[in-house]
């Protein structure tokens, strides 16, 4: 498979302050990729970078099969990019801003571009400095997703939005890479990552930590287990890789694992299982496992 994004080793610097540290990020054409880290990880430096707003200390940089950089204006018109806070010109009506947008890229599908001004209940004939924060970002969702582009750069879209409307955008992701469409996709809303990402980049302090699809990174973490058997439990704490057993007579929560999930499952059967669920580990525990010492450390 070709890829849309490639990056290697990529640093910058602000001064003394390195915002990226050697950072790699590959995306594959026709997936969506999220890309993962708190505020201040890298992920705005990154997406600048792509965009060709900044300029790179060191690495390599491909997008669409062109340095960003150097190509930029080339690029933009075979890219759409949404950021979390839109800015528009307030004397504008929105179906004008639209346009303006749409023109920088080329021209716009009208058809498509109406059919998105219902869906996503918009109002093109107001001014943009009558619009909530909500409404500004539909006009950057409805510009990018009615141009005919091979790449979206989405940076926090859903910011503002209520969960109809992201349940609006969602689709439109699903259906541009019906497309054959690539989508890169940096989100604090984790549930939307899990139900629209092929894989997954976290990065953490200028550099990728974790990158692959939720399969795989669900392997590298705990799975929960709840168990009710008819005999009383004993032992399962001490158990190699199970972890915060919670056990009360014929009941028990732990966390396992992965390694060690099936040597844990064949020792609860000497108990007689009458009952089991587990539950894979979600995104946001994936994300915290990286992230929690610095959140305890701030409490």
């Amino acid at each position: 498979m070709t890829s849309a994004i490639s990056v290697f080793d990529l640093v910058k610097t602000f001064g003394r302050e390195r915002a990226l540290d050697g950072l790699d990020l590959h995306v594959d054409t026709g997936e969506v990729h999220g890309f993962l880290g708190p505020n201040g990880s890298g992920k705005s430096t990154t997406i600048r970078v792509l965009l060709g707003l900044l300029r790179a200390d060191a690495g390599t940089v491909n997008l669409l099969g062109g340095d960003p950089w150097r190509n930029a204006v080339d690029l933009h018109r075979r890219l759409a990019y949404v950021p979390g806070d839109v800015n528009l010109w307030p004397n504008l009506t929105g179906g004008e801003a639209i346009d303006l947008f749409g023109s920088l890229r080329g021209g716009l599908d009208k058809q498509r571009r109406d059919e998105l001004l219902q869906r996503f209940q918009l109002d093109p004939s107001k001014r943009a400095r009558t619009y909530s924060k909500g409404n500004r970002q539909k006009v950057a969702i409805v510009a990018a997703f009615a141009s005919d582009v091979e790449l979206y750069i989405l940076d926090e879209p859903t910011s503002g939005l209520d969960p109809l409307m992201e349940a609006a955008f969602q689709e439109c992701v699903r259906e541009v890479t019906r497309q054959g469409r690539t989508v890169l996709l940096s989100s604090h809303i984790f549930s939307e990552v899990e139900a629209l990402c092929d894989r997954v980049s976290i990065i953490r302090n200028g550099r990728t930590v974790e990158s692959g699809t939720l399969t795989q990174l669900r392997h590298l973490t705990r799975t929960t287990v709840t168990v009710e058997t008819a005999l009383p439990i004993d032992g399962l704490a001490e158990l190699p890789g199970v972890h915060d057993a919670d056990v009360t007579a014929t009941h028990a929560t732990f966390a396992v694992d992965a390694a060690e999930l099936n040597r844990a499952l064949e020792y609860l059967t000497q108990f007689e299982v009458r009952a089991l669920s587990s539950a894979p580990p979600s995104l946001e525990e994936l994300f915290l496992r990286h992230y929690g010492d610095e959140l305890a450390g701030a409490r």
